[in-house]
């Protein structure tokens, strides 16, 4: 890591913007399309990574300075450059290869095994089942992504027993075409692909007071779901359903947090029917809502958890009792086998807790929340979110829309989700400085965008 990545004093940085996107960033946008499939970018932003970058703030290829309150898409939970993963990956060096066949060999960087001088996948997976140990889990199967992470939790839960699995309203699982199956936020998602077979969806209750979903029902069960697996007026064999698979807080959909009678009644549900209940945690896992895992917020008992993002790899973790004995059932090429990404995620375990952030996500939250209902416009529809997954609603895509431009056009990123929601992702050690400094410029955005938005 260069030198010149230090320079920047983070006490004092704040977002310097001369022209965004400049000549620069715009010639190697142009360039980098020459070659990449069509997906999602959403803006012409260019990190330096020579420049000068630590916590919230980077450097863009034209020397502007923004403060970014996406995290990467909260794959990026210690902001840029921490020096407890800095000092790790300078003290591991460069190795090659630094991806092995993860599941043919084994890596080892430093003794003893139970504390060797860097973490490495072991290391990595003993940490994972230490943060799952209450919900009695002591295996992992680690993989290159959250898709993967997904497609072997599904896969597990059927070996399991049933055939039918359960996704809700407004969920997101990744891009695989299992876990496309699984996809209930955005049309385009899916449209034209093959799904996997048995999959039924119900409504995600996030209401407030009364309930106008549709998840709350006169039936006999109370909910939609659990009218469905009565035993004497129900439609669905409880036999037949392998998982049920949720979002603790819905990210694509919205950032949207459950309500309390939801996740109680998929608590019973569960317990009722000994349906195995999957908890993506790939967005919301690793302290983001001020819990380790948002379902930790919840009376629901996970069968399997999945995390990835900030992690740096994709995990599946669970109990020995749910994981198939036989050795073909789950593998990969690069499965538990990535050395840098292992070391960036054990790294980023130890720091959230060494440095207490997610007691800081707790508080960093409620203080921007408290910020914007203090100095919103009147327009803003719902500040809503748990710990520093944030989500910011507006009564329209082209009102959200432009409030992400205009808050770009003053250095501060943020990013869409659900229909009309901005979402803020501060990194978890993000201060009260910088909290103050985001939510100024996003009111201010949100101001100057108001004149010239289009409905």
């Amino acid at each position: 890591m260069s030198s010149t990545t230090w320079t920047m004093n983070r006490d004092a940085a704040e977002p310097e913007v001369e022209s965004i996107p400049g000549d620069r960033a715009r010639r190697w946008v142009d360039y980098h399309h020459r070659f990449a499939a069509p997906s999602t970018y959403v803006y012409e932003f260019v990190w330096d990574v020579t420049a000068p970058a630590r916590g919230p703030f980077c450097t863009d290829v034209d020397g502007n300075v923004l403060l970014d309150f996406t995290s990467h898409v909260g794959a990026s939970p210690l902001g840029y450059n921490h020096p407890a993963v800095v000092d790790a990956l300078d003290d591991l060096g460069a190795v090659s290869p630094g991806k092995i066949a993860g599941q043919d060999f084994y890596a080892s960087a430093g003794w003893p095994p139970e504390n060797p001088d860097r973490p490495a996948p072991s290391q990595l997976m003993d940490r994972l089942v230490d943060r799952t140990a209450h919900y009695d889990m002591d295996t992992v199967f680690l993989s290159n992504s959250g898709a993967e992470a997904v497609e072997n939790a599904i896969k597990i839960c059927y070996q399991d027993g049933g055939h039918r699995g359960v996704t809700f309203d407004g969920g997101f699982h990744g891009r695989t075409l299992g876990a496309l199956s699984l996809n209930r936020s955005k049309s385009a998602h899916r449209r034209g692909y093959p799904s996997v077979p048995g999959v039924m969806s119900v409504p995600y209750c996030h209401c407030t007071g009364r309930c106008s979903c549709g998840w709350r029902t006169d039936g006999p069960g109370g909910n939609v779901l659990a009218d469905r697996l009565h035993p004497d007026r129900g439609s669905l064999d409880p036999d037949e359903v392998a998982f049920v698979v949720l979002e603790p807080v819905q990210g694509e959909g919205g950032y949207r947090p459950p309500s309390d009678e939801f996740v109680a009644d998929i608590a019973a549900i569960g317990n009722r029917h000994d349906v195995a209940i999957i908890a993506d945690e790939i967005q919301s896992g690793l302290g983001r809502t001020g819990e380790f895992w948002a379902i930790d917020h919840t009376p629901i008992q996970p069968d399997v958890v999945t995390a990835a993002k900030g992690l740096r790899v994709g995990a599946t973790v669970s109990r020995t009792d749910v994981f198939p004995e036989e050795t073909d059932r789950l593998s990969s090429t690069w499965g538990a086998g990535d050395l840098t990404a292992a070391l960036e995620g054990a790294v980023t375990l130890d720091v959230i807790r060494e440095e207490g952030l997610v007691a800081n996500a707790v508080d960093r939250g409620q203080q921007f929340r408290e910020l914007l209902a203090d100095d919103a416009p009147d327009d803003v529809v719902d500040v809503r979110g748990r710990g520093l997954m944030l989500g910011v609603e507006f009564g329209s895509q082209a009102r959200r829309d432009a409030v992400v431009d205009a808050a770009f056009d003053r250095g501060l990123l943020v990013l869409g989700c659900g229909h009309q929601t901005v979402r803020v992702l501060p990194p978890l050690d993000v201060t009260s400085r910088e909290i103050d400094l985001g939510a100024r410029i996003l009111c201010e955005a949100i101001a100057a965008s108001s004149t010239r938005t289009v409905s």
